[in-house]
């Protein structure tokens, strides 16, 4: 099985936010996820875009996506990438499309200059915590996310 890996073009918005919201399904938070395709388009392809998509095609079809931002660590000085989705439709999940997503953003990573790819994953999604173990990706125990939203961003904001 062939998969082709390329950046996300307009046309793929619609196939991108299903994805999305079959993720937010597969994580037991489908009410959470409002993304529309409005939203996604003009985040990816907007005068100033500060997120970015990746999609993986098998046989003529998006077979998977990986949705990312740039960060930077005032540690190393160089910019990095958050992968904020990595999905693989089920049909073609243990195929090597989430391998090849994610090979496709570390060259992007080597080739920018760029010193880190990370991602976070639930605690309870142990297929996925076995296939990065794989990569030899290292979880960051010691550091805790934390989130401001609703009615405490808004209070927080005064």
């Amino acid at each position: 099985m062939s998969v082709t890996i390329r950046p996300a073009e307009p046309d793929d918005v619609p196939i991108l936010v299903r994805f999305v919201h079959e993720l937010a399904a597969y994580e037991r938070e489908p009410e959470s996820c409002r993304l529309t395709e409005a939203q996604l388009d003009a985040a990816l392809f907007g005068p100033s875009p500060a997120v970015f998509a990746t999609v993986a095609r098998v046989g003529g079809e998006v077979a998977g996506v990986a949705i990312w931002f740039l960060t930077y660590s005032t540690w190393t000085g160089v910019h990095g990438i958050h992968l904020e989705d990595l999905y693989v439709s089920p049909d073609h999940r243990r195929h090597g499309v989430a391998r090849a997503l994610l090979a496709d953003l570390a060259r992007t990573c080597v080739d920018r200059g760029y010193e880190r790819l990370e991602w976070a994953v639930l605690d309870w999604n142990t297929p996925a915590l076995d296939f990065y173990a794989t990569l030899s990706s290292t979880p960051q125990d010691g550091w805790t996310t934390h989130r401001v939203d609703g009615d405490a961003l808004q209070a927080l904001a005064g």
